[in-house]
């Protein structure tokens, strides 16, 4: 399986690379929060949880579960509210692909089938649906037809997002688009 390098932290990477919830809660977590930091919450709650099966998260007591993901340091800045997205997530895992969440992506049969899969879980509004196409796409190889199309701009060649985030050296890249990209946003309402 191919290595993640998106938490910059080897413990953290190492779980996103062997767990495929873990991957999709980091990417649950990106937003409004550094990507890296987002992409570490899911190791925090492995540490503090004992798994990260998304059926046990699921039945977690949400109150339990909603304490250990907001001391600190917490999973994200909104520890409470993204602990219960991130159980909210770990259902529809549960329910729809039998604990499994590689399966939303590696049983797609094409870009716009896993755009579909993805937009309908908690959480994942169209932007966040196609980074994450992206992300499986360029780093898992997890390619199917017309994923170019559904990741839109992040299936591009680049540093556009955490999907081109393979070391220290891209992250700098991506942050750097990124606000290159908010400021010509500001400049342009202005």
């Amino acid at each position: 399986m191919p290595k993640i390098q998106i938490a910059q932290d080897p413990a953290a990477d190492e779980l996103l690379s062997t767990d495929s919830f873990a991957l999709l809660v980091g990417m649950l977590l990106d937003q409004q929060f550094p990507m890296e930091r987002a992409f570490a919450g899911p190791a925090k709650i492995k540490d503090r949880f004992g798994t990260m099966d998304p059926v046990e998260i699921a039945h977690a007591d949400p109150e339990a579960f909603a304490d250990l993901c907001s001391t600190p340091p917490a999973i994200h800045r909104y520890g409470r509210s993204m602990a219960r997205r991130i159980q909210d997530l770990a259902k529809v895992v549960a329910e729809e692909y039998g604990g499994d969440a590689s399966r939303i992506w590696t049983e797609a049969t094409s870009g716009a089938d896993l755009m579909k899969r993805l937009r309908a879980l908690p959480g994942f509004g169209e932007q966040k649906a196609k980074i994450f196409i992206a992300l499986v796409a360029k780093q898992l190889g997890v390619a199917p037809a017309g994923w170019e199309k559904a990741a839109g701009d992040y299936g591009k060649e680049g540093f556009r997002s955490v999907a081109d985030v393979v070391d220290p050296d891209s992250l700098q890249k991506v942050r750097d688009f990124k606000k290159a990209a908010k400021a010509a946003a500001k400049a342009a309402k202005g």
